[in-house]
């Protein structure tokens, strides 16, 4: 309670119990965020008791890092007696807001290291490309490379688990040559397709939204056996995750698992185009020092491709 008659107190008074400036106090009642109780006969602001314990709100309110636009709706909640909600959403945002603050600062600090270790030489290369992501880094050109590459009319769904499968997070804490990585892998993917072939592999041309959900969907399930494979260190072979690979383009093609069939899908599939290094830099995206590469639906592809060729000169021998 204030000394005064009326128990109100000026903004003097209130600025010295709060332990802040005039300013500040005026600061936040012109903004509305600390009403005055009243005006004195010559014009001075008047506070009543309750405006110290808003005061110490607003202030740790605002040392946590809320804009006054969500300090004015905790407070506005507050008055309603409904306060709960809107301070839960507010620090909710807040950590959201941060947590993106932090992935960029980390991603700065391992691309200045980046920069800063290597050969003079290879200084402006390596600022080129580092400078052409953001921090943190977008993966929106990676997922338009895969959306130009898959067949066109596949269902939304099939497209949603692929993407989720073949384009890599960027770290929350990369090293440098994680982000060394990812800045390849962008210039990659924005960089015209290689090779004098088309982008779309020939098993794509044709394939209808039923053809094609039929296609990825096995082919997912033997990517994944194939990981397996990998994991363990087992070296290419006929198998579960071959049989599977092999049925995913007999049944897109509508036809049967012959070894006349595997012969052509094995010369289809060698000439197909090739994207070897978007899955090289994406296991080194994914990697971390000291641990083996995880394996990449392209690791997997390989693997299979390598399966099938030994398979067929086992067949031949």
């Amino acid at each position: 309670m204030f000394s005064s008659y009326d128990g109100l107190c000026t903004i003097g008074e209130l600025a010295e119990r709060a332990g802040v400036s005039v300013k500040t106090v005026r600061f936040y009642s012109d903004g509305g965020l600390l009403p005055e109780a009243s005006r004195s006969a010559g014009g001075h602001r008047r506070y009543a008791p309750e405006a110290v314990e808003r005061l110490s709100l607003i202030r740790s309110l605002r040392g946590l890092g809320l804009p006054v636009a969500e300090v004015r709706r905790v407070l506005d909640k507050q008055d309603e007696g409904d306060a709960g909600d809107a301070l839960e959403d507010a620090v909710a945002g807040r950590l959201r807001v941060l947590g993106s603050e932090l992935r960029a600062l980390r991603w700065r600090e391992a691309a200045l290291q980046l920069v800063r270790d290597c050969p003079p030489a290879e200084r402006p290369d390596r600022l080129r490309l580092v400078g052409a992501v953001g921090a943190p880094p977008s993966t929106a050109a990676l997922v338009r490379f895969w959306r130009a590459w898959l067949p066109a009319r596949m269902p939304a769904r099939s497209v949603r688990a692929f993407l989720e499968a073949a384009v890599p997070e960027p770290p929350e804490a990369p090293g440098p040559g994680q982000v060394l990585a990812f800045a390849r892998l962008h210039a990659f993917v924005s960089g015209p397709c290689a090779g004098s072939g088309p982008c779309r592999p020939r098993a794509h041309r044709g394939a209808g939204a039923r053809e094609s959900a039929v296609l990825y969907a096995g082919l997912a399930t033997a990517y994944d056996l194939a990981a397996g494979e990998l994991r363990r260190g087992r070296e290419p072979r006929p198998g579960e995750a071959l049989d599977g690979f092999v049925d995913a383009y007999a049944r897109t093609y509508g036809t049967r698992d012959t070894p006349g069939f595997r012969r052509g899908l094995a010369g289809q599939l060698a000439a197909d185009p090739r994207i070897d290094r978007y899955w090289e830099l994406t296991a080194e995206v994914l990697g971390a020092p000291g641990r083996p590469p995880e394996p990449t639906p392209g690791s997997a592809h390989d693997w299979l491709l390598a399966a099938l060729d030994a398979q067929l000169g086992t067949a031949s021998g």
